[in-house]
C-alpha cells in the first residue's frame, strides 16, 4: 500500500470493531462502552461512535444541548429512550433525531437485560452549551483546532455579576 493510500485510509476511514474503548462506568446506575469513530479523522463537523449500554444501566446523564444536533441508530438490543420527561421504547433498527434546544432533553436507558449497542452521530458545533435538567448542572466547551481550549461545569445558582472582580 502507497504511503498517499494509508495516509487517506487513516484520515477517512474507521472500523468500529477495531477502535480503542472507553468504559465508563459510575455505579449504580450509568455502565456503557464507548468506541469514538470521529476522534483523529479528517471529520471537522460530525462526531460518531459506537455505545454499548450494560444490562439496566444508563448511557449518560438526562441532558440537552444548545448547539450540536444529534442521531441514535438502534443496532442491537432493546430499551427505552427518556425524553422530554416520557419514556418511548426503543427496539434495534430505530432511529432517533434529537434537535439542539430544551425541547428535548434525553438519555438512553437499557431496560432489558442484553447489552444495548447503538451508533451515536453528533454535529460538533463550537462553543457549546450542555444543560442537565436532573442536577442543575451546565457544561460549556469550546475546541480550537481539534482540542478543547475551554471546559467548565458549573451551577447556575454560582452565577456572577458580569462586573464581578473586573477593576
Amino acid at each position: 500500500m502507497s504511503e498517499n493510500v494509508e495516509g487517506l485510509r487513516q484520515r477517512l476511514i474507521r472500523n468500529f470493531n477495531t477502535v480503542p474503548t472507553a468504559h465508563d462506568v459510575r455505579e449504580p446506575l450509568y455502565d456503557s462502552l464507548c468506541a469514538r469513530l470521529a476522534t483523529g479523522t479528517a471529520a471537522q463537523k460530525l462526531g460518531a461512535s459506537i455505545d454499548t449500554v450494560a444490562p439496566g444501566k444508563i448511557s449518560c446523564p438526562y441532558h440537552f444541548h444548545y448547539a450540536q444536533e444529534e442521531m441514535f441508530i438502534i443496532l442491537e438490543g432493546s430499551g427505552s429512550l427518556r425524553v422530554a420527561g416520557e419514556m418511548l421504547a426503543l427496539v434495534s433498527g430505530d432511529i432517533v433525531f434529537i434537535p439542539p434546544g430544551p425541547e428535548y432533553p434525553h438519555q438512553i436507558v437499557n431496560t432489558s437485560d442484553q447489552p444495548l449497542k447503538y451508533l451515536s452521530v453528533s454535529t460538533r458545533e463550537q462553543p457549546e452549551v450542555c444543560e442537565y435538567p436532573d442536577s442543575g448542572k451546565f457544561l460549556a466547551t469550546a475546541s480550537a483546532g481539534g482540542e478543547r481550549v475551554f471546559d467548565v461545569i458549573q451551577r447556575a445558582e454560582n452565577d456572577l455579576d458580569y462586573w464581578d472582580g473586573e477593576p
